[in-house]
């Protein structure tokens, strides 16, 4: 078989993703297992779930993710990679533990994994890793042989995450006005986060002011500038911005917030926005909340005329990157050299996180990695 279309020695992929409630009933239920151990009251997450609410209870992100999942089984059947695909969730069902030990079950030995987070941080990265672990665990306390899990890299400069992107930002510039189109800001969008976790992400290498998850976001809005300026002939300026923040005030996370920006440049005399959600596989609650409704709602306030870009979501040229992330993984295991596909001055990710990389505040066992207790 062509290596280019040989996925041994994985036997399996599993879409792992963050989960999210399919109705009302749901809602508190979900943020009580996000938010499990930190002593949140039900009142509390009860107010937090006013966003939910407001959508039927409903988050787009599973819907978002079986639409994915069956853009994957297209792709891997097209182009002739027998792999079975499963998909899990570490918040809701369907719960990665049941999902691996349905696996288990099939027969699986070899599962690589494709997280649904494109960049480096412990939120998008180290804590999938703990949740395979933990779920492991429990197989394992259960008397199962437990399979092999390897971690897809880190795919935020792949061309198939990258272009559909670029190609958002340009369909959104067409959508604007023509007299404030050439003028129009470009606000590219990814979640906040502790400046002290963003700090730590990455490689201990990576390590300082911003780590790897904002040196990586910015890599990629540096591409797709340079990708709207080869199709326009326009330098639009542009800067990565923040949403969703949700800890405590006196801790530092990173800014500006999105709904500041956006009255900044209100202030600053400039026609238009088009907002980019470079930081979200796809359009879930925080960007259907965060940006179509409050930051939405927050330029109407100003009267600045704002558009926001499609993410990747279950785009086919998303699928192919995937199908080809699980073949150059499954060569590179097989000893057979590989070239690995990344646009931008970073190059491409590691297979194999190291020690230290995107540290927790209290360690725990992480799978798919170099201090991973499975191999």
């Amino acid at each position: 078989m062509s290596d280019l279309r040989d996925p041994a020695p994985y036997d399996a992929l599993l879409l792992l993703s963050f989960g999210g409630p399919e109705g009302p009933d749901d809602v508190v239920p979900f943020l009580a297992n996000v938010t499990r151990g930190r002593g949140i009251p039900e009142e509390r997450l009860k107010e937090v779930g006013q966003h939910y609410f407001l959508f039927g209870g409903v988050s787009p992100i599973n819907a978002q993710n079986r639409a994915l999942l069956e853009a994957l089984r297209k792709d891997f059947a097209d182009h002739g990679v027998d792999l079975p695909i499963y998909w899990g969730n570490r918040n809701w069902a369907p719960y990665l533990t049941d999902v691996l030990r349905e696996m288990t079950a099939d027969g699986h030995r070899r599962i690589a994994v494709l997280a649904t987070s494109a960049y480096a941080s412990y939120s998008g990265c180290r804590q999938y890793r703990e949740n395979l672990a933990e779920s492991l665990a429990a197989l394992e306390a259960e008397g199962l042989d437990v399979p092999r899990v390897d971690k897809l890299r880190h795919y935020f400069n792949h061309p198939g995450f990258v272009g559909p992107m670029a190609d958002g930002v340009l369909a959104s510039l067409a959508d604007l006005p023509e007299d404030v189109r050439a003028g129009a800001h470009i606000a590219f969008t990814t979640h906040s986060i502790p400046t002290s976790a963003a700090d730590a992400s990455g490689p201990v290498e990576a390590h300082g002011e911003g780590g790897a998850y904002v040196a990586e976001h910015l890599d990629v809005a540096r591409l797709i500038i340079d990708a709207v300026r080869a199709e326009t002939g326009v330098e639009h300026p542009w800067q990565l911005v923040y949403q969703s923040r949700s800890g405590a005030p006196h801790i530092p996370w990173l800014e500006p917030d999105i709904c500041d920006h956006l009255e900044t440049l209100h202030g600053e005399g400039v026609p238009a926005v088009v907002m980019a959600p470079i930081g979200f596989v796809s359009d879930h609650m925080e960007v259907l909340y965060d940006l179509d409704t409050e930051a939405t709602a927050k330029a109407a306030e100003l009267g600045l005329p704002v558009r926001r870009s499609a993410t990747v979501g279950d785009d086919p040229r998303f699928a192919a990157a995937v199908r080809e992330l699980v073949v150059e993984r499954a060569a590179s295991e097989r000893g057979r050299p590989v070239e690995r596909c990344a646009l931008g001055s970073l190059g491409p990710s590691h297979d194999l996180c190291p020690v230290g990389c995107c540290p927790a505040r209290a360690p725990k066992p992480a799978a798919a990695g170099a201090d991973s207790p499975y191999v």
